[in-house]
């Protein structure tokens, strides 16, 4: 694969330290979620993923709703990433939700949001490692 763009970040101190993007527009203190233990005073790695997940698969949609000829402009993807012990180490889970506009039908819809999962980078480099829930609503 030729990469058509390479994103670069770099993070010190771990879940306990900050994130910083190359070009600087992402610049963030990170910390450990209330519920892994932490004071929740930055964000995680769960939420990065979760932001960029979302948004990507919203693309795919967009991309494979045009091929279709289907308007799905006005859709809205949320991602929920949670994370857990598995074994000695650790998981991760998602679940895509995605809001499709009232004029798109059921079937077109989870047919379209199917297509996206086949398509969506985020949801390539997953498949096989990470499992993905997938709801149309």
């Amino acid at each position: 694969m030729d990469a058509l763009y390479t994103a670069v970040a770099t993070a010190t101190h771990g879940r306990e330290g900050r994130a910083v993007s190359s070009d600087g527009r992402i610049d963030l203190p990170l910390a450990f979620p209330v519920e892994m233990g932490g004071n929740g005073q930055g964000t995680n790695p769960e939420q990065l993923f979760a932001a960029g997940y979302a948004a990507c698969f919203g693309s795919a949609l967009g991309a494979v709703g045009r091929q279709a000829k289907v308007d799905v402009s006005d859709a809205a993807v949320t991602a929920e990433v949670g994370i857990g012990k598995q074994g000695e180490g650790f998981a991760l889970k998602v679940t895509l939700r995605v809001e499709l506009p009232d004029t798109v039908d059921a079937e077109t819809g989870r047919t379209l949001v199917e297509q996206a999962h086949q398509v969506c980078p985020y949801s390539n480099a997953t498949r096989g490692n990470v499992p993905v829930e997938l709801v149309v609503e």
